[in-house]
């Protein structure tokens, strides 16, 4: 059972969320597009919220490090699998997308087992920010000049996002290395505090 907090409560409502814009993007009812639309924009504003909340209510858990990151991950793909099925998106751009959420999983699960964390880089703020625009673009819009522009830019900062993961992580692992074989070192850059926020990326 986890922690009963907000912040943890919004991560759930997330979840649960997932399927209810998949049936709204999927099933041909009047108004569809407009409620999947609503939907996804009420679970980005619980990401917001939660990670909010549990900075500033210090109500930062270990499930809320480990679900709300993949509670994002969760929103995006099934968006991004449901608006390929309806020809909104083109395939590739989805599994481009996809496929950088599960290579930096698992580099934030192997940086996660040697204690390191790396912070939220501004890359990875600015490609969250992209893909909402995007999916909401997609839903709403479909495919005309600005969003194909868009999605475009979305794919762009989306590998650019990840290459700056993945160099952060090599340079931190790096410093906390030399730091830990140099005589006298202090502790090594890029440890793990104990109860420390676990970073978005």
């Amino acid at each position: 059972m986890f922690p009963v907090n907000v912040p943890n409560v919004l991560t759930v409502l997330r979840i649960l969320l997932v399927p209810v814009l998949v049936v709204a993007l999927l099933d041909e009812t009047p108004n569809g597009d407009l409620w999947a639309a609503i939907v996804f924009a009420v679970a980005s504003l619980t990401d917001l919220l939660d990670g909010y909340l549990a900075r500033t209510r210090n109500a930062i858990t270990t499930f809320g490090k480990l679900m709300d990151p993949i509670a994002d991950k969760l929103l995006i793909i099934a968006a991004l699998v449901a608006l390929v099925s309806l020809g909104r998106v083109a395939a590739w751009v989805a599994m481009v997308i996809i496929a950088r959420e599960f290579a930096v999983t698992a580099l934030r699960m192997a940086a996660t087992s040697q204690g390191v964390v790396i912070s939220a880089s501004f890359f990875g703020k600015l490609k969250t920010c992209f893909q909402i625009a995007m999916v909401m673009a997609l839903i709403l819009a479909g495919s005309v000049l600005w969003v194909d522009l868009l999605v475009y830019a979305t794919v762009a900062v989306t590998v650019a996002s990840g290459a700056d993961y993945f160099f952060g992580l090599r340079r931190t692992l790096g410093a906390r290395d030399r730091a830990g074989s140099s005589p006298g070192g202090s502790d090594p850059v890029g440890r793990t505090r104990p109860g420390a926020p676990s970073s978005s990326a």
